[in-house]
């Protein structure tokens, strides 16, 4: 299964809770109701608002990393000759820029044992 940026602003809006600025007398007997859910609209805007600030950091060439889940960088490729499959003719590949993910060991131990959370 792969998620998708809804299914992102859907786990956001469910896991992130505001405190109620009102206050009222149910809050010491039910604590749980002493807070407001995040609206669709103000949860895709904080999604969208994280991955811009990841995609200028990494336009910039920095680095984006994020504790406990890994690192995202940027890579320069050379140009380099290459083959048109199709009909063999020779041809040059300019150079690029392109984005890689290393995982943390932290996450890479979860992801390969599972049983040891």
């Amino acid at each position: 299964m792969s998620w998708t940026k809804s299914d992102i602003v859907a786990s956001v809006r469910e896991t992130v809770r505001l405190k109620n600025p009102q206050k009222s007398a149910q809050r010491y007997l039910f604590p749980e109701l002493n807070c407001v859910l995040l609206s669709r609209k103000r949860a895709a805007a904080v999604v969208d608002g994280l991955f811009e600030i990841m995609k200028r950091t990494l336009v910039q060439g920095e680095d984006v990393r994020i504790r406990g889940f890994g690192k995202f960088q940027t890579k320069f490729r050379w140009a380099k000759r290459g083959r048109n499959p199709r009909t063999g003719e020779m041809i040059i590949i300019p150079s690029r820029r392109s984005v890689t993910f290393k995982t943390s060991p932290k996450l890479r131990r979860r992801i390969n044992h599972p049983e040891n959370d």
